[in-house]
């Protein structure tokens, strides 16, 4: 570390997540000695603002990263796989925000709350989870710790930014044409819908991302297979079920989970949740208090609420979590990535 802070490259600087990146840089006083926005060659010469001062964002290529500490990427898949590396051998460790290395075996998916640790053995590269994963791992945790988790159903009410600006403005038009008794056209949702495009305005899409060979979406399996990762449960039996909703911003989940211990009341989880890092209990239902996508958008906690045990099983709860999928989701994650490196001094 210089006197003044760290040498910082955002990758993607000009997207929605890159953005909300750069502000949750400002807004938590990361200690910054220099700062480079990087994009594709299409938005080099943009100007953005951070802290006042213009900064020029610059074609992102492997020699950009030289001098660099730490690299946010939030600019795609490819990107990641092409530049990722390159940052790593001119001396950088990468917060990737995609999934080229999420499964990675040599690469840790970090949640601070919830397994900072695994940064430790981090080769150059850290892949930042899933926006669903994240607010879903780290209502998790608390309970794990505490009682043991077996198995884990989850169903996903996901908001359309969560795939993009273009489909933000394609929410927005359809709703608008179809409040003026137009047809609503549909180009962009579902993501992966090389088929088919429907209308998100005033529905629910059972679809995020591709169909795999197994029945399952591409996003639900990773939902399963990154929670198992991040929580090293490799026999957690995990399902998901993953819909987009007509939501700008706020991912909900509908949770189900079956504990090792049973006799756990909800009161006692109610008291776990409410004493976790991160986590924000809301759950007051006589007085219909519980969270709300429309509350988070914002807030960098993850919220819970409508705890409340199965009337079947004795070691069964369901629960509803909610959070801002663009920034804990995201952004944030991956700034608590970098604070936690420079916690446990992990930079060179």
């Amino acid at each position: 570390m210089s006197k003044n802070g760290y040498h910082i490259a955002v990758v993607g600087a000009t997207g929605a997540v890159g953005q909300q990146m750069l502000a949750t840089l400002e807004k938590r006083d990361f200690p910054i000695a220099s700062l480079k926005l990087l994009s594709s060659k299409r938005s080099a010469g943009k100007e953005i603002s951070f802290k006042g001062i213009a900064y020029t964002v610059e074609e992102a290529t492997p020699e950009s990263f030289e001098g660099i500490q730490i690299a946010l990427f939030s600019a795609g898949g490819s990107v990641s796989k092409a530049l990722a590396p390159e940052a790593v051998k001119r001396g950088a460790i990468v917060v990737d925000n995609t999934s080229a290395f999420r499964m990675d075996p040599e690469v840790p998916l970090v949640v601070p709350e919830v397994n900072p640790t695994d940064l430790k053995w981090n080769k150059g590269i850290i892949a930042n989870p899933n926006c669903s994963t994240i607010q879903m791992v780290a209502a998790l945790e608390p309970i794990r710790q505490k009682i043991g988790l077996k198995k884990v159903i989850v169903s996903t009410y996901q908001a359309v930014s969560g795939a993009g600006l273009e489909a933000v403005n394609e929410l927005k038009s359809q709703t608008a044409d179809i409040l003026a008794g137009k047809e609503a056209k549909a180009e962009i949702l579902p993501v992966g819908g090389d088929k088919k495009h429907y209308q998100i305005a005033f529905n629910a899409i059972p679809q995020i991302d591709v169909f795999q060979e197994n029945g399952y979406t591409y996003e639900e399996m990773k939902m399963i297979n990154e929670t198992k990762k991040i929580l090293n449960m490799a026999d957690l039996q995990v399902s998901a079920t993953c819909v987009r909703l007509p939501i700008e911003t706020g991912h909900s989940e509908s949770v189900y989970i079956e504990t090792e211990q049973e006799g756990t009341t909800v009161a006692e989880l109610k008291t776990l949740l409410s004493d976790a890092p991160g986590v924000t209990l809301q759950d007051d239902t006589a007085n219909q208090i519980y969270p709300m996508a429309s509350n988070a958008v914002g807030q960098d906690d993850v919220f819970v609420g409508r705890i409340r045990q199965d009337l079947d099983k004795a070691n069964g709860y369901h629960f509803w979590v909610v959070s801002d999928n663009l920034l804990k989701g995201a952004a944030l994650n991956s700034v608590q990535i970098a604070e936690s490196l420079i916690q446990q001094d992990l930079l060179s």
